[in-house]
């Protein structure tokens, strides 16, 4: 895994302040489930062994590029049975926007939300997942 802390980048009178690729995945990924009507993140089959393992990915199911100044984020979740999909959508681009802008100073310039399964379950419940 290529590290980018080079990528954000401020200086100040005492020194220089870099902000990871992976702090701006967690932000993302903690606000999105924040969003009422959705289930989970969707990390793919290496984060689920990586969890099984006991090692908890709070980035999972984000992809972060960022620039000097500007942020893209690329989302995959999966919606709770009964939410309508592009509300929660939306709110989830809207709150993870707030608190990367809000966290980090980045502008964000595009927040892409992958909707990669439905979650039959209520939360807390062991998941029983229908995905695409």
């Amino acid at each position: 895994m290529e590290n980018r802390l080079d990528k954000i980048d401020t200086s100040t009178d005492l020194g220089s302040i870099r902000i990871a690729d992976e702090v701006v995945a967690i932000i993302s990924g903690l606000a999105a489930v924040e969003v009422e009507g959705v289930a989970a993140m969707s990390g793919g089959w290496g984060t689920g062994i990586a969890e099984m393992l006991g090692k908890k990915n709070l980035g999972k199911g984000i992809k972060v590029e960022v620039g000097e100044k500007e942020a893209v984020i690329d989302i995959f979740l999966l919606i709770q049975f009964g939410f309508p999909i592009p509300q929660v959508a939306q709110q989830v681009q809207e709150q993870v926007k707030s608190a990367v802008e809000t966290m980090t100073g980045l502008n964000v310039t595009g927040i892409n939300v992958h909707v990669v399964g439905v979650s039959m379950n209520k939360p807390g419940e062991d998941e029983e997942l229908i995905e695409a």
